[in-house]
Formats: C-alpha cells, structure tokens, sequence
C-alpha cells in the first residue's frame, strides 16, 4: 500500500494533475460520487454530484464500476454498498469521516429504548419505527426487522403518513428537528410528541406520556444546522425586507417556521435555481453547499444564514490528499478503505429501504 503522508508535501497543482491523471487511468471501472457538502478541491472531481442516497442510486446503476469512491461521510459509504451489487467495492478516502448525529443513535441503545417501550405498551403493534438516513446500517436493519422504514429529509412527511396509517405511534430517530418538523405538518401538536433521552431511564419519560405521544423524538440532531436561529432569521429580514429565506429541516422547529421554504439538499438548490434574476436568498444550510450556490449564480443574491462558520467537519475530513491516495492505491492494485456491511444487516437494511422506496 502507497503511504498517505507524502501526499501532504504535494501543492494543489501537483494534487489536481495526479488526481486526473489516476481517473484517466482507472476509467469506468471507478466511479467517483461528491455529496454537495464536500469541500471544493474534492467535488470538483465527482462523476455524480447529489446528496446521499440519489448518490448510493445512481452508482448502484453504473454497473461497469467495480469501485465506488465515496467523497461523503460513512453512514453514505454503507447505504451504497447495500444497494451496490456484489462485484462493486466501496471506498471511504478517510474512515474518520463520520457524522455526529449518526453517532447519537446506536443499535445498543436503540434496542434499549425498544424493550423500554414494550414494559409500558404492545410496542410491536402500536409503534412504527423510522431511522432517517443519516444513521447506520445497523439502525436501518432494526426498522427492517421491525416493520419500520427508512425516511430522508425530502420524503420524511411522506413516510409518516405511512407510518400513521400502519400503527398510531412512531419512534423518530436520530433527528428530533426532522421528526418534529415533518410531524407537525401532518396536523400532529408539539402536545403529542415527546423526546427520548437514551442517558435517562425510559427516555426521562413517564409511561403515562408515552402512552399519549404519537410521536417519541430521538434526543439527536445535527451539530450543522443546530447553528441557525431565529435571531438570524429576523437580521436578514431587517436587512433585506424582500428576502426568502430557506432552510434544511434538520434546523430547529423556530427556525424551519420562521423560513419561508425548508427542503432538502437538492429541494434547497432547485428552488434557488429556478427563482428569477434579481432573487435575494439567506440559506440555512452548509456553508460548502451555499458558496457553491453563489458561485454558480452571480445574477442572484445569495446569503449564508449563519454568522459564524458552520461546516461539516467531518466530511471535511475528505480532502484532495486522500483522494489522490485512494485513486492511486487503486491503479498500482490496491484498494483500501472499503466499507462493508454484513449481509445479514445489509439484507434487514434493505428491507427498510426498498419499502422507502416502494412508498415514495
């Protein structure tokens, strides 16, 4: 295996031309996927652009790519390597780069919280499980193994519905924001909905509460878009009467109803571009995504929403060094960094999957 530290004395010019010079060589047999909130040195690079699961989609259907080169984080790595097919092999450039809101929702503590709900109620017949994307593989095989379901930021509202229709309660996890957001507008009251805390004794809840609940939150959220508030929202509209401001729903519950839109990753950069020149937008999203935005469009008035930096960290991790490390290891034979998920979880993962998919 080539060594990645002396990737780290290269310039960038050295870097760009090596990192081409590997993917005129490897061809179609590798495919490299750029989630939208990659940094720049990196997504320049992508054969497909798109947020996490479109990605994991479209490279399961480039079937001529032994090698799926993943520049996202690592729950986004095992999502493509469910849906990849069995001669594809997927690649993290950094096995750091993880995601903080994935992290806090574990299958140990996920079962916990489960047996807890069924010493207070027929949990199996009264509860419908939902992990939003943004967790691991495990999580998405317990909602498999449970009659639940996966959900995204673009189609959460959706599954709800569903999940209402099969069962009268749903246990959201590991965004709170989405769950809440999504649930509220279905006609659901904040009355009716509760948050878990899994560092607490039956979520800190009293059994008679969760008895009422439609919907238990997860106590997660993402350490990005925790950073938008209302006080932002209420600077850019002094400013800037005729702005619009649109947000990600993983933003507080304040925030998404003060927005004049919420969407996803790709909903955010759809309603941007199809608004007229002239348009003045404060974007409550990261900040990597929204500097593209307004590089891409100079004829629009484009603000980040936050004062103060808010990045995702650890997809930051990817940089343009273990790019070019992961490329080059793959032309002299080597692969490294590859992301695997046990059959017997992928199989229960996409279950839940595939009944997402079946729904929307």
């Amino acid at each position: 295996m080539i060594p990645l530290e002396p990737y780290y004395e290269l310039s960038d010019a050295d870097l760009d031309s090596r990192i081409h010079a590997a993917k005129h060589a490897l061809g179609s047999d590798c495919v490299i996927l750029g989630h939208h909130y990659q940094r720049e040195e990196v997504y320049k690079f992508a054969d497909l652009t798109g947020d996490s699961l479109k990605l994991s989609r479209l490279a399961s259907q480039r079937t001529d790519a032994r090698h799926i080169v993943f520049c996202g984080v690592h729950f986004m790595a095992e999502v493509a390597d469910i849906l990849s097919a069995p001669h594809q092999t997927v690649i993290l450039p950094d096995m750091a780069a993880g995601c903080s809101m994935a992290d806090m929702a574990d299958l140990p503590r996920v079962e916990a919280a489960w047996k807890a709900l069924g010493e207070v109620m027929d949990v199996e017949s009264l509860v419908t499980p939902i992990t939003y994307v943004n967790s691991m593989a495990d999580l998405k095989a317990f909602c498999g193994e449970h009659d639940g379901v996966v959900c995204t930021s673009s189609n959460a509202t959706k599954i709800l519905a569903w999940a209402f229709e099969q069962r009268p309660k749903v246990l959201f996890f590991p965004d709170q924001h989405l769950g809440r957001i999504s649930a509220f507008s279905l006609g659901v009251s904040l009355e009716e909905m509760v948050v878990w805390d899994p560092t607490q004794k039956n979520g800190g809840l009293t059994p008679e509460s969760l008895r009422q609940a439609r919907v238990i939150l997860w106590d997660g959220y993402c350490s990005v878009h925790q950073m938008f508030q209302p006080a932002h929202v209420a600077l850019f509209r002094a400013r800037h009467p005729e702005i619009r401001v649109i947000v990600h729903p993983e933003c507080s519950f304040e925030v998404c109803r003060l927005a004049d839109e919420r969407g996803s990753t790709e909903g955010i950069q759809k309603s941007v571009r199809d608004s007229p020149p002239g348009s003045v937008w404060a974007i409550g999203t990261e900040l990597n995504l929204v500097n593209r935005l307004k590089h891409e469009m100079p004829d629009k008035e484009i603000h980040f929403l936050c004062p103060t930096i808010c990045m995702c960290s650890t997809m930051f991790r990817i940089d343009a060094q273990h790019l070019c490390w992961t490329l080059e290891n793959l032309v002299a034979g080597t692969v490294v960094n590859v992301i695997t998920v046990p059959e017997q979880v992928a199989g229960k993962a996409r279950v839940a999957l595939d009944r997402m998919l079946s729904i929307v």
